[in-house]
């Protein structure tokens, strides 16, 4: 399976945008909100086909929360999208205390995250989203890998009944998950079978987590990859499985190593059943302007970094 025959190249965004206009089609209920960039986040669609259905908040992230939560106490099902900079730490509060504690049905569609935003720097660049959003009770946090995942999770958000965080990207990268997946939120997707070591790995980096995987086949390396979409509610029974047969794990994610994915598998693994563990991850610092190729290369985070993450963990058991 990790012989994919690359078609096309899309951008994440791209993905919601399709899937939100979808969505909205075979349900009315479903509204958009926007914080002043609707083009950056492919709602055009969407506004053009149900202009009445779509809200421009402007610059106002945390009015939009606000607003969103109150059109979820009269029934309909808000998306409300900007950058997840500004859809997470701008508006914490809001979505703590509108949102999240009382379970509106609101899904917060965060573009632009990560260091692959890009030449846009620091200041834009949140690495912290995912462990604010999966601190709060009662919220689900997806993070998804290519064009149709994002159309697919996209989709299943919309199904869901309660407060999601979807994180999604700028850059195009390899559209390589099936067309016509069946998205489950809370299932992790076995991308590939392996002995030796599993990468678990989200958003982004499942793309570098292949590359990796087959780097590491040709130096006799079996590598299991398991595509953690959801990261809350994380997949359990799917990462304990798979870690009692290879004996070790690597994390790879477009995150700060503080509070993302690789800290809710190592609290899964201490409370369960303890293995070594290497972490794939900004490490405690800022990003910097850049393309997206060289800062997952500077910051650690590429398919080569990975590789060597995998070598040393399996010298660990």
């Amino acid at each position: 399976m990790l012989d994919f025959e690359i078609t096309e190249h899309k951008d994440t965004r791209s993905g919601f945008g399709v899937g939100l206009l979808e969505i909205a089609k075979a349900d009315e209920n479903v509204v958009g909100l926007c914080a002043d960039l609707t083009g950056s986040l492919k709602m055009n669609a969407f506004q053009d086909a149900f202009p009445h259905r779509f809200f421009q908040a402007g610059i106002a992230e945390a009015n939009m929360m606000g607003v969103a939560a109150g059109m979820a106490n009269a029934g309909k099902i808000p998306f409300a999208g900007t950058f997840a900079n500004f859809a997470t730490g701008r508006v914490y509060d809001q979505i703590r205390q509108s949102i999240a504690y009382s379970k509106k049905n609101v899904k917060i569609a965060a573009s632009h995250s990560g260091l692959t935003l890009g030449e846009d720097g620091a200041t834009h660049q949140i690495l912290e989203d995912i462990g604010l959003m999966k601190m709060l009770p009662n919220m689900t946090v997806i993070c998804t890998a290519d064009f149709n995942q994002t159309k697919a999770a996209t989709i299943a958000a919309a199904k869901h009944n309660g407060p999601v965080y979807l994180r999604f990207g700028r850059p195009s990268m390899p559209n390589f998950t099936p067309a016509d997946q069946n998205f489950v939120i809370g299932k992790a997707n076995l991308i590939h079978e392996g002995s030796d070591v599993t990468i678990v790995c989200t958003g982004h980096l499942v793309w570098e987590s292949v590359l990796a995987a087959q780097k590491l086949r040709d130096q006799g390396i079996n590598a299991e990859v398991l595509n953690i979409h959801t990261i809350k509610p994380l997949d359990e029974e799917a990462v304990l499985k798979s870690v009692a047969k290879t004996g070790c794990v690597v994390s790879a994610e477009e995150h700060m190593i503080n509070g993302g994915l690789g800290e809710s598998i190592s609290g899964l693994l201490a409370r369960n059943n303890p293995a070594p563990q290497e972490f794939v991850a900004v490490n405690d610092t800022f990003g910097e302007s850049g393309t997206p190729a060289e800062l997952l290369v500077k910051y650690g985070l590429d398919s080569s970094n990975i590789v060597d993450a995998c070598k040393k963990v399996i010298s660990r058991k």
